[in-house]
């Protein structure tokens, strides 16, 4: 009678490989001989891995629901699946099932590590003051970075006839080795060790590059900020990174910027604040007085009877928006200055003043309507 994988497994008929990849993941570690000491613990846990070698195959498991086993059987062992990494790992309880996944779940040694590679990303930390932050402004970076070799473009060879199929892994960047234990057939996948994993062997190196396919240059590149950027953000200009390798696509690189204190304003958000002193007189009588922003100096009207502290809003002298959604305001805090160094007419006005106040002063105290 044939066996019923998904029973084994504990799964439904129409579960995801990520599903069967997670209960093979717990059977394992659950049936393992070296962890489970339980007579049917070694029987179990091979058939747990006959169930997964066709469950986690497209072709075998495709066959299996059709006709209920598959062409190749398992009478040999569990020929494709490496359990090599499985049984480095599990010593120690320091389970690595990430290669055996690979191979068994759709995925492939062969070619693993040759082919194109995507280059690194790069980051640059680009300081900007805040009138610069708040236009759209272009700015110049010089990048170092790895970009193809212009002589080889990216071979790493001398020329292609210095370029040859490695001998020992046919090209493939990979070898493999059986062994018979206990449960089966294993089959243990490695790197070939001759070529790197890359398939081919490089006879002549490139004289300009040292057979690496890559060179070191600095490059100067223009980049446009745009206007409202703040502290901390980043931009992402494609594909300017470091080139990849084997012809692979260039990084990408990352333009964090970093705003200077400004003297003046404080930012937060869109919004800026800043302190204005006035004297007295103004805040008494009011006045209007110029006030720096960003765009230039404007005119502020100073009501009458101004309080320190009092915050005046200017709508759409802050920063602009990243998104264009306007500017944030200008808040204004103006604080009253008291005056020093009076002479002795200005000391007599201010006394004359507070009598018409009702205020009497002695000894350096106001003495008004209270009682001490």
């Amino acid at each position: 009678m044939a066996k019923d994988y998904y029973q084994i497994m504990g799964v439904s008929k129409n579960a995801s490989k990520e599903e069967i990849k997670k209960a093979y993941k717990k059977l394992a570690k659950q049936y393992h001989p070296d962890l489970n000491k339980s007579p049917d613990a070694a029987e179990k846990f091979k058939e747990i891995n006959e169930a997964a070698a066709v469950l986690g195959d497209d072709k075998k498991r495709e066959q299996y629901d059709r006709f209920g086993t598959t062409a190749e059987g398992f009478a040999g062992g569990f020929q494709g699946f490496d359990f090599s990494d499985f049984m480095e790992n599990i010593g120690g309880f320091g389970f690595d099932f990430e290669n055996i996944f690979e191979n068994l779940f759709g995925g492939s040694f062969r070619g693993r590590r040759q082919g194109p590679r995507r280059g690194s990303d790069l980051l640059y930390e680009l300081e900007m003051t805040l009138g610069e932050a708040a236009e759209c402004v272009d700015k110049v970076l010089i990048i170092p970075r790895l970009e193809e070799c212009t002589k080889c473009h990216g071979r790493g060879a001398e020329s292609n006839a210095d370029i040859e199929t490695c001998s020992t892994c046919h090209g493939h960047g990979y070898v493999q080795h059986t062994r018979r234990t206990a449960f089966g057939v294993f089959a243990t996948t490695t790197t070939c060790r001759d070529c790197g994993g890359e398939g081919k062997i490089i006879k002549k190196a490139c004289s300009m590059c040292d057979g690496e396919g890559l060179i070191r240059k600095t490059r100067k590149l223009k980049v446009k900020i745009p206007a409202g950027i703040d502290e901390g953000e980043r931009l992402r200009i494609s594909r300017e990174g470091e080139a990849g390798e084997k012809g692979g696509p260039s990084g990408d690189l990352y333009v964090r910027v970093h705003i200077q204190a400004h003297e003046r304003f404080e930012r937060q958000g869109n919004d800026l604040y800043s302190q204005i002193p006035i004297s007295f007189v103004q805040a008494a009588l009011g006045d209007e007085i110029e006030i720096p922003t960003l765009d230039g100096k404007v005119k502020m009207k100073i009501p009458p009877e101004t309080q320190t502290n009092t915050v005046f809003k200017l709508r759409g002298k802050g920063m602009p928006s990243l998104h264009g959604d306007g500017k944030g305001d200008l808040k204004v805090t103006v604080v009253v200055e008291t005056p020093t160094k009076l002479n002795k007419k200005e000391k007599e006005l201010l006394e004359q003043f507070a009598k018409l106040r009702g205020e009497k002063i002695k000894a350096g105290k106001i003495f008004g309507k209270w009682k001490f």
